[in-house]
């Protein structure tokens, strides 16, 4: 059997057509794909604005900038993440925190966020910013999230980068009902894929001709956000400090392609879950649960060692799987653990559930092009690692 990852993209004829014809053209950085992947993004979400950037790190960036993130702000995101959820923070010299996950869903925990809130409150300490994460691409519970903030003034960045294409009460994950921006990624392990790329969506004016400015350098061609009058068609004015966080027209054109086969995408990898439930269902596991009120994008299918069931390890598990060429992974080791963030204060013991759910967690291949005779050999060499 050949080597499994864990993800990978899937391109085809389409795709490659599509990039092509930028090739071709007269515009292959910025042109007008970048406008039409953008107006395609924000109309599949259901959202008035969609910004495309070079990555979603850079998206949680001017995110955080367009929601006014200061030094000595607070920014709240779950430790169950990547570290770009909370170094995005960090960029904007704020200050960082966490709150623990559902051991569950693996998402922001509502009766932690609630405390949390509270005692916040009364130490004169709320966060600016709060950025749920919606951890394998099942939707964090948006509609209590904002019910829970709505009276402290919190900004909401929904950090989707696993997400594009899930639901969340019958609406697109990406259309921000409950939340002011909404944060994908476009890396080759995601369900679509630009190459390397990011997108944010919003439905407020402001906040997107700020994403605009942000992504360019904090420049404007607009007249009037400009000071005084321009000098003529050629003008531009830098109006605050911004980034070169763009994305080009080539990455563009293969979103845009990739973006028609989404919801196929996302189809197969549901059947694909569902088929490691009901193979994996009898083993010491834990298998990831879902909320009926979400249709989750599917991005990951993370599994837990049942400790007691088992006395076999994770590292023993992992390596198992490894040495047969399946390339599991684990997502993710505790945004607070890692050194970094030891140095600014955090240590081990700070997130219970979150480290916890580390210590047994590991991450099977699920891919659009994963077979079913290479499923197989997962579940197979799984069982009998296990059993």
């Amino acid at each position: 059997m050949k080597y499994i990852p864990y993800g990978r993209q899937n391109i085809n004829e389409q795709d490659i057509e599509a990039v092509i014809e930028v090739l071709r053209s007269d515009w292959i950085t910025q042109g007008p794909a970048i406008e039409r992947f953008e107006r395609a993004v924000a109309e599949y979400c259901g959202t008035k604005y969609a910004v495309a950037v070079s990555s979603a790190t850079a998206a949680l960036h001017i995110a955080c900038l367009a929601a006014g993130l200061k030094p000595k702000d607070i920014l709240w995101t779950s430790p169950n993440t990547f570290v770009a959820s909370a170094n995005c923070g960090l960029y904007c010299k704020a200050f960082v925190d966490f709150v623990d996950i559902d051991s569950r869903t693996y998402n922001i925990s509502l009766e932690k966020l609630a405390e949390k809130l509270k005692l916040a409150k009364k130490k004169g300490k709320l966060p600016k910013v709060l950025i749920p994460v919606h951890f394998a691409g099942q939707s964090c519970q948006m509609k209590e999230i904002r019910e829970l903030t709505k009276e402290y003034d919190i900004t909401i960045i929904e950090d989707a980068a696993h997400a594009i294409g899930g639901k969340y009460l019958g609406q697109k994950i990406g259309c921000c009902a409950y939340s002011d921006m909404t944060v994908f990624s476009f890396h080759p392990v995601k369900i679509i894929t630009t190459g390397e790329g990011g997108m944010i969506t919003t439905n407020c004016k402001d906040l997107y001709e700020k994403l605009m400015r942000l992504r360019t350098h904090g420049i404007t061609r607009n007249k009037s956000q400009m000071e005084g009058e321009p000098h003529g068609p050629w003008y531009y004015q830098q109006i605050e400090l911004g980034y070169n966080y763009r994305i080009t027209d080539i990455q563009a054109a293969l979103g845009l392609s990739q973006l028609k086969r989404i919801d196929e995408f996302i189809k197969r990898r549901h059947e694909l879950a569902n088929r490691y439930n009901n193979a994996l269902k009898d083993l010491p596991l834990i298998l990831p649960w879902q909320h009926p009120d979400i249709y989750s994008a599917y991005h990951l299918y993370v599994i837990q060692l049942d400790t007691q069931k088992t006395t076999k390890t994770r590292r023993y598990v992992f390596e198992e799987l490894r040495k047969r060429d399946i390339g599991v992974n684990v997502h993710y080791i505790p945004v607070h653990t890692q050194p970094y963030y030891k140095k600014l204060g955090f240590k081990e013991g700070d997130f219970p559930a979150a480290e916890e759910y580390y210590s047994r967690a590991i991450t099977l291949p699920l891919y659009y092009d994963l077979t079913e005779k290479e499923q197989d050999y997962v579940i197979d060499v799984l069982k009998k690692t296990l059993l």
